[in-house]
């Protein structure tokens, strides 16, 4: 198949570049910026949205990356020697991944609201932030787009035969753009979006992610004691 330069470009040199952004990206921040490697938390700005749209969007975040390693990153023929039939695994693809996509879109437009209607919050935003809400919004909107919506209007599409391929094929440097030209268009902005974050991540708050607090599941518990608390404990220590 002879391919154009805007193919070779969108499916080799754009997922390359970006990729090598992300990894150099990080290195970069890490050992310019720790003192930035953080979300930079407004909890204490506002509770009430962020208790409802943070956890809706994080776990669904998350269980969709797991949906994606189990589409992309797993081959077909695995799940056949598995004796998975196709018809369970578009199931979950569908109703599973459709439902976290879902929630994860959810949490998402919560959290935004909370970001422009809450005055405290919205003067903590840089436009960095703004713009990787912005990509991250496209990002997850278009995900369930091709999850939910397409499938129920168009039909399924097998990516794990086109997307999946061409994906490892990166990785083993032999690209094989020429699966990723017959994929739908929405399919390839979802694709072309995510490449994108990819490249934006090492320079926004989404750093943090790589900062998991493991080290609070051996530490001992800390007893937080209000000032009132430490006032009547004061008092009666000098009574005695």
């Amino acid at each position: 198949m002879n391919l154009s330069l805007m193919d070779q470009f969108l499916w080799v040199i754009f997922p390359y570049i970006t990729l090598t952004i992300f990894v150099l990206g990080h290195i970069y921040r890490y050992n310019t910026d720790q003192i930035g490697w953080s979300a930079k938390s407004s909890e204490i700005m506002e509770k009430r949205l962020l208790r409802w749209g943070s956890p809706l969007f994080h776990y669904g975040i998350i269980f969709a990356f797991f949906g994606h390693v189990a589409g992309v990153l797993i081959p077909k023929w695995m799940y056949e020697l598995l004796m998975v039939p196709d018809e369970l695994y578009h199931f979950g693809a569908v109703y599973i991944g459709g439902l976290v996509g879902v929630l994860a879109l959810v949490g998402l437009v919560i959290l935004i609201i909370r970001r422009m209607t809450v005055s405290r919050v919205r003067l903590f935003t840089e436009r960095v932030d703004w713009i990787t809400i912005i990509v991250l919004f496209l990002v997850v909107f278009q995900g369930v787009y091709v999850t939910v919506i397409r499938n129920f209007l168009v039909g399924e599409f097998d990516y794990r035969s086109t997307i999946g391929p061409w994906f490892r094929s990166l990785f083993t440097f032999s690209p094989n753009p020429e699966l990723m030209v017959t994929v739908p268009l929405s399919f390839q902005i979802h694709v072309l979006l995510a490449f994108l974050l990819f490249a934006m991540w090492p320079f926004t708050r989404l750093v943090h992610l790589w900062s998991l607090p493991l080290e609070y599941l051996k530490r001992r518990y800390i007893s937080y004691r209000s000032l009132n608390f430490l006032r009547s404990f004061k008092l009666s220590k000098n009574k005695q």
